[in-house]
């Protein structure tokens, strides 16, 4: 059984620092400081964090009482939420549900999470720069840590 502490330990109290949108309803949180990346185009990419929430598929936004924007939203509402992210405070970090699921709070009311509604797995993971700790994510129903870089 794969202890999810040290990756929730180490997203508490760090900042949002970006959010970006990736390919389809793919959504990537930037969590402390940033640092600048080239794409192998040479041209600048989305800069990374410290630790990185990736949501490949299913994600919302919610407030304590309702549900903001997500995935299946109009693509117009994201850029305006993902601003409003920016430069909270992760205050908790909960892993839900059969299959699991991610839900990051923040200091400023509002709540991150995956919500997987296809088939498979859900597809979510929290990255991080150390390769001694790897990657959170979801393997065959169940948490796992992803050693490869």
């Amino acid at each position: 059984m794969i202890d999810p502490s040290p990756f929730r330990n180490a997203l508490i109290g760090k900042p949002v620092s970006h959010v970006w949108r990736g390919y389809g309803s793919a959504v990537f949180l930037e969590f402390g400081k940033l640092t600048s990346r080239k794409r192998k185009s040479g041209e600048e990419g989305n800069p990374i964090g410290e630790l990185t929430l990736t949501v490949e598929w299913g994600w919302r936004i919610e407030r304590k009482h309702s549900i903001l924007c997500g995935s299946w939203s109009s693509e117009r509402k994201w850029p305006g939420m993902f601003n409003k992210l920016l430069g909270a405070l992760v205050t908790s970090v909960e892993f839900f549900g059969h299959l699991p699921e991610i839900s990051v709070s923040l200091s400023n009311g509002f709540r991150v999470a995956s919500f997987m509604t296809a088939e498979g797995q859900p597809e979510w993971a929290v990255l991080t720069r150390n390769p001694f700790i790897g990657h959170l994510c979801v393997k065959r129903g169940k948490l796992a840590i992803d050693n490869r870089r």
